[in-house]
């Protein structure tokens, strides 16, 4: 499998492109061909390269049918930005590829599901590599993307119920633009990192309350984690959040999922 990677939002250290192909060799000898295009490794200020450079590595590696796969060397920001330029040049051949991201690339995959791209999953990126431990994401990652292993995917996901994950705070700002996307019917996952109690609570009440998104089957919480302190104390934990605005939308709560900004971050294919 040739898996290409691209960096449409922050920039991946060149150092970390050779660990996580050492793992790919030591996992699959020359079953994964991990190709890292040269704009992972640009900068300008916070993003790996200007927009234009983002969306054209993006198109470049989506349409080219010698690729199977696209994977998102890592989130920070900057995915967003790029929707309006990449999404409409993209072919039949991007069309056919596998693409796995999490975190900002949320903006992405939402926008790709609008188009009905139909092999999308929330996961491990290859900069997982940083986090202690990372090896076992970036392997869960690989093991999904060659092998679609079902020790990779999260518990709950069932083949009888349509599925999509995202960040919180990257689904509240896609609501009501062009990119929200349709999650009729759906378990939503949602999942968080380094925000104050607060903002988590703001941001459920702001899906929660989009009439498109009170139609989804259910939610269930991933890992809210690295939650900032709160002055004064906000009194209520994630979960007490999540259930009180399911309750006043209407929706159901289903419980934990088991996705999150760590190593055990499990893959969550959208749709069914």
């Amino acid at each position: 499998m040739k898996i290409g990677i691209v960096a449409p939002a922050s920039r991946l250290e060149p150092d970390l492109a050779e660990r996580v192909s050492a793992i790919a060799r030591a996992q699959y000898g020359e079953r994964a061909r991990l190709v890292f295009h040269p704009q992972c490794f640009l900068k300008d200020g916070h993003f790996a390269g200007a927009d234009q450079a983002r969306a054209d590595a993006f198109v470049e590696v989506a349409n080219d049918p010698s690729y199977d796969a696209v994977w998102f060397a890592r989130g920070g920001y900057g995915s967003g930005r790029i929707l309006p330029l990449a999404l409409p040049r993209l072919e039949q051949a991007a069309r056919d590829k596998i693409y796995l991201g999490y975190s900002d690339m949320g903006s992405l995959l939402a926008g790709l599901y609008g188009l009905k791209f139909p092999h999308l999953a929330h996961g491990p990126m290859p900069a997982d590599i940083l986090r202690h431990g990372g090896d076992a994401a970036v392997a869960r990652g690989l093991s999904w993307l060659l092998d679609r292993s079902g020790s990779a995917v999260e518990p709950s996901v069932s083949p009888r119920a349509l599925h999509a994950a995202f960040n919180l705070t990257i689904l509240s700002h896609l609501i009501g633009t062009p990119w929200q996307p349709d999650l009729t019917d759906h378990v939503l996952m949602l999942e968080d990192v380094s925000e104050h109690m607060y903002r988590i609570d703001r941001a459920l009440f702001h899906v929660t309350s989009n009439t498109a998104i009170r139609k989804i089957a259910g939610l269930r919480l991933g890992r809210i984690s690295d939650v900032l302190p709160n002055e004064p104390e906000f009194g209520k934990s994630e979960e007490d959040v999540a259930k009180h605005w399911c309750l006043v939308a209407g929706i159901p709560y289903l419980g934990r999922a088991d996705i999150g900004h760590d190593i055990d971050n499990k893959v969550v294919p959208f749709g069914k």
